[in-house]
């Protein structure tokens, strides 16, 4: 629960507020870029929502990997709302529950019929785990990269999943049961590959679901100011320019059509747009001069 005590000073004024206690990992804003912004390396409502926005507002609260996001008013949480299906129909879910452990990464579940999946960790909750049982619980937990392992080990335990990770990361989740190896796509299950995408860690990888759904761990996302493709140098652990091969590597044998990533915002937009915004990143990602 959000602390009132704790209330962040550039918060605009009116019921809704951050506290505080704030990691700044930017969820909030991604989520519901119209109503928080970054002040003081810290996240505040920039506005406050409207009766039509609520929903936004509340979305971004039961993510906070803090639970820093509240009322003054102690309005009641309208339910669980996570999982929640990112378009009708696809199966894909986002998990919501953030976990402080992973900066606040979003995570991500799939229903499928050869087995569901989690990509990456979210705080493991009962709140999340029962609406997962109901659907089926897991098969698979894959991680995208040493940093959003957080709970995965609790999700794994509690209904029996395989977890995959690349070997270059594999001393993060030494509990994997399946380590890929190399640059090369693996087939997780039908429909579903594993790509290694080596540059933000070492061991990064994508998956791919049904050449549509790419999630993406922190080595692309979407960039709501600058309105394109973006990846993260400033929070490039191993290696830019092995990134930018990664991602060159990705748009010469992928097609997509949504980014789901750990940090930064998701996005949708049809193949050939999102292979050209793919392309012209990898251009920007080059050396200059």
């Amino acid at each position: 629960m959000a602390r009132l005590d704790l209330r962040h000073p550039a918060n605009a004024e009116g019921d809704w507020f951050v506290d505080t206690r704030c990691i700044d990992c930017g969820t909030c804003r991604d989520l519901a870029p119209s109503l928080f912004a970054e002040a003081r390396g810290a996240s505040v409502i920039d506005r406050q929502p409207t009766a039509g926005e609520m929903t936004d507002a509340w979305l971004a609260a039961q993510a906070c990997p803090t639970q820093s996001i509240g009322t003054r008013s102690r309005q009641p949480r309208p339910g669980r709302l996570y999982p929640r299906e990112i378009e009708d129909g696809s199966g894909v879910f986002d998990c919501g529950y953030c976990s402080e452990d992973s900066f606040g990464a979003s995570a991500w579940f799939v229903r499928r019929g050869v087995g569901n999946v989690m990509v990456d960790s979210p705080r493991f909750t009962a709140a999340l785990a029962d609406p997962i049982e109901k659907m089926g619980g897991l098969a698979h937990v894959l991680l995208t990269h040493r940093d959003d392992v957080a709970d995965a080990h609790r999700w794994a335990g509690r209904f029996g999943a395989r977890v995959w990770i690349h070997a270059d990361d594999a001393n993060a989740a030494r509990f994997a049961t399946d380590v890929v190896s190399g640059v090369e796509a693996v087939d997780v299950q039908p429909g579903l590959a594993a790509i290694p995408t080596a540059g933000h860690t070492k061991g990064s990888m994508m998956f791919l679901l049904h050449r549509r759904y790419l999630f993406t761990g922190d080595s692309l996302a979407w960039d709501h100011r600058r309105g394109d493709l973006t990846a993260f140098r400033d929070a490039c652990w191993w290696s830019w320019s092995e990134q930018a091969r990664s991602l060159a590597r990705l748009a010469a044998n992928h097609r997509f059509e949504w980014v789901l990533p750990g940090h930064g915002a998701r996005a949708h937009a049809g193949s050939d747009a999102m292979h050209d915004r793919l392309a012209a990143l990898v251009a920007r990602m080059q050396p200059q001069g």
